[in-house]
């Protein structure tokens, strides 16, 4: 077995004789009655930032939507792939969840890719997908100072998600019947703080 497979195994065994054992009855219940999530998230896929660790969520609570740069397309229904839509309209739709969040966070690659171009090797896909905030965060970086572009850009991605989250007409009008709560965050990976997005210019830490 390689590394990697070996570090998967010894987390999974962990797993099975700290964790299964006082999880069973709860897995057992999802599984006969399926998952009743209370909020959809869509995050970046970066190994350090993940919902389920930083909200302390047990399984069945979250639906998890994670991809580069936490970015919502928006709406298309053209009969082609759409991954995050299908999310959102899974769990939207058939969960009936009652809040999405964008959650995005510090040092991300894919906002830096917006920023500064994508790696050449990452032609196919990264460097189309992160094109889609690329207008966003540089008239963003034109308006803050140097040392503030990084944040700014970061949290200027997630409220670019919100905006096109109101695309989708099933997300607005839940929205506007007070069905359903579109929140925006930022996850600092060094601080551990959450800072959320309010009506002010730069987002605020949680209490």
């Amino acid at each position: 077995m390689s590394d990697i497979d070996d570090e998967l195994t010894a987390g999974y065994r962990r797993f099975r004789t700290d964790h299964w054992p006082a999880a069973r009855a709860g897995y057992e219940a999802l599984a006969e009655l399926g998952q009743k999530p209370h909020t959809l998230i869509v995050a970046c896929s970066d190994s350090r930032a993940d919902p389920a660790l930083i909200f302390d969520a047990a399984p069945g609570q979250l639906f998890v939507v994670r991809n580069v740069a936490n970015l919502v397309p928006p709406y298309e229904p053209d009969g082609l792939l759409h991954g995050v839509s299908a999310a959102l309209e899974f769990g939207v739709k058939v969960l009936n969840v009652r809040r999405i969040v964008v959650m995005g966070h510090a040092h991300c690659g894919g906002v830096d890719a917006m920023l500064n171009g994508a790696p050449d090797i990452c032609a196919d896909f990264v460097a189309p997908w992160v094109a889609q905030g690329s207008a966003v965060v540089r008239r963003v970086a034109e308006e803050v100072s140097e040392d503030q572009v990084e944040g700014a850009a970061e949290e200027a991605v997630v409220r670019l998600s919100i905006e096109n989250l109101r695309t989708f007409p099933w997300i607005a009008e839940r929205e506007a019947a007070g069905e359903l709560t579109l929140t925006g965050l930022h996850f600092g990976i060094a601080d551990g703080v959450l800072r959320a997005l309010t009506n002010k210019p730069r987002f605020e830490p949680l209490a």
